[in-house]
C-alpha cells in the first residue's frame, strides 16, 4: 500500500467531487465543480483518491484589516479509508505548505463536527445565533424616530457591494465577497428557496443599509397565504437603518414566521424587542480558526491599543510555532518576535486563535482555564490589546 498527498489533477476532479458528496452527506457532487485543480490536497492510496480536502484562498477582516486566510472546503475520507490518519496527515501537509509559501498564516473552516478539527489546533472562534419570530412580536421596547424611508431594487449590485463593503470594514470574520460569492450565497436562486427580495433604506438619498430575504409558503401549514420569511443578509450602518428593517418584517401580517439562521452574537435585536423571548434565539459554533504561523499572523490584524506582549504557544502540530514570542504593537508598527524572555502567558495554540479573533478575552480564557497566567498583573494589559470592535462573525458558507 502506498500513500500520496498531492493536489488533484483536472481529470480526477469529477472522483473529488463524488468523495466529497458522499462523506458530506448533503451535497451533491456538482457543488464542488468550482473548486480548482490548484486549491486541493488529497490523500491517493494506490491512486485512489480517498480524502478529498481543499481551500479557497479568501479575505478575512481582521478588526479592520484583510487578512489573506485559507478557507478549508470539502473535507472528507472515504469509509472504507478512515482511521488510517490521512486526514492528519493531508492536514499536517498543508500546514506545512502555508508556512513555507508565506502566502496565508491562517486556516479556517465550517465544521461538521468541531471535535473533529480541535484535534489539530483549531478552536471555535466565533458563534452563531438564530431568530425565528412572528412578525406580531417584533414590538420595540423605547421608541425611536426613523427619519428614511425603504425602497426595494432589482439590479443595483453595486450598491450592495458598497454597503456591505462599509458594514464589514472594522469587523472580524467578514469575508471579502467577490461576484460569485455573492451569486453563490446570498443572491443564490437556490431551487425551492422561494422569492428573492432585496430592501434598502435610505436617508436623503443616502443609502444606510440593506436586508435580503426569501419568502416562500410555510411548511406545515395548509392556508396558502401563510409564509415564512427567511433573511440571507441584513446590513445597517445606523441604528435607524436597523430599525427600519424590522418595522418593515413586523408588517409582514401573513408571514407566520421570520427566520434568521446566521445571526452575529452582539446582534442588537434581543435588546430592543419588549419580549426578545419571542425571537425563540438559539446558538451554536460558527467558524473555526487555526494560526499556522504565529509570526505572520498576530501582525496583520488591527489592534485598538498599544503594547507590549510576551507569551509561549504550545503547538505539537506546526513546530515553527512552539516557543516563545513577543508581540510588540507601538502607532501603525506591529512586529511578532521570538524571544528568551519569561512569557506573561502560556497557551495552546488554539486559544492564541480565540484571542486572536476576539471571540474571548485573556481574562476569560484564565477563568476557562484555556492559558496559564504567569503574571496576573499583565491580563488586564492582555484584554486591552487583544480586544476587538465588534464579537467575531462570519456570515457566509464556505
Amino acid at each position: 500500500m502506498t500513500l500520496e498527498i498531492r493536489a488533484a489533477e483536472q481529470h480526477e476532479m469529477k472522483e473529488f467531487g463524488r468523495v466529497a458528496s458522499i462523506t458530506l452527506v448533503g451535497f451533491p457532487a456538482e457543488v464542488f465543480e468550482v473548486v480548482r485543480p490548484e486549491w486541493t490536497l488529497c490523500a491517493f492510496e494506490d491512486g485512489r483518491l480517498a480524502t478529498s480536502y481543499a481551500a479557497w484562498p479568501f479575505t478575512m477582516r481582521f478588526n479592520g484589516e484583510g487578512v489573506p486566510v485559507a478557507a478549508v472546503t470539502a473535507v472528507g475520507t472515504l469509509p472504507i479509508y478512515r482511521r488510517r490518519g490521512y486526514l492528519r496527515k493531508t492536514i499536517a501537509t498543508h500546514f506545512k505548505l502555508m508556512h513555507e509559501r508565506g502566502e496565508q498564516a491562517i486556516a479556517v473552516l465550517i465544521a461538521s463536527l468541531v471535535a473533529i478539527y480541535q484535534r489539530y489546533g483549531y478552536a471555535v472562534v466565533c458563534a452563531r445565533n438564530s431568530y425565528s419570530v412572528e412578525p406580531r412580536f417584533l414590538e420595540f421596547a423605547l421608541a425611536q424616530p426613523v427619519p428614511g424611508n425603504l425602497r426595494e431594487v432589482t439590479d443595483e449590485f453595486g450598491l450592495l457591494v458598497e454597503l456591505y463593503r462599509r458594514f464589514r470594514a472594522e469587523r472580524t470574520g467578514y469575508m471579502h465577497r467577490g461576484r460569485a460569492m455573492w451569486d453563490a450565497g446570498v443572491l443564490s436562486p437556490l431551487p425551492g428557496a422561494g422569492q428573492l427580495a432585496i430592501i434598502v433604506y435610505e436617508e436623503a438619498g443616502e443609502p444606510l443599509g440593506y436586508v435580503i430575504y426569501t419568502t416562500e409558503p410555510q411548511p406545515g401549514v395548509r392556508h396558502e397565504l401563510v409564509h415564512r420569511v427567511t433573511i440571507r443578509d441584513l446590513v445597517w450602518l445606523t441604528p435607524a437603518a436597523y430599525r427600519a428593517i424590522w418595522e418593515y418584517f413586523g408588517r409582514m401580517d401573513v408571514a407566520g414566521s421570520i427566520i434568521w439562521e446566521r445571526v452575529p452574537t452582539d446582534d442588537p435585536l434581543p435588546h430592543l424587542l419588549v419580549e426578545p423571548r419571542r425571537l425563540h434565539l438559539t446558538s451554536s459554533d460558527g467558524i473555526l480558526g487555526r494560526i499556522v504561523d504565529v509570526e505572520r499572523a498576530l501582525p496583520v490584524r488591527g489592534y485598538n491599543a498599544q503594547g507590549s506582549l510576551t507569551f509561549e504557544v504550545l503547538d505539537d502540530m506546526c513546530p515553527w510555532n512552539h516557543g516563545r514570542w513577543k508581540l510588540d504593537i507601538s502607532g501603525a508598527e506591529t512586529s511578532v518576535s521570538s524571544t528568551r524572555n519569561e512569557p506573561e502567558l502560556v497557551m495552546p495554540v488554539s486559544t492564541l486563535a480565540m484571542l486572536m479573533f476576539g471571540q474571548i478575552s485573556a481574562s476569560e480564557a484564565w477563568r476557562m482555564g484555556r492559558l496559564d497566567v504567569l503574571d496576573h498583573s499583565k491580563l488586564s494589559k492582555w484584554d486591552a490589546v487583544m480586544h476587538t470592535t465588534y464579537r467575531p462573525f462570519c456570515p457566509d458558507i464556505f
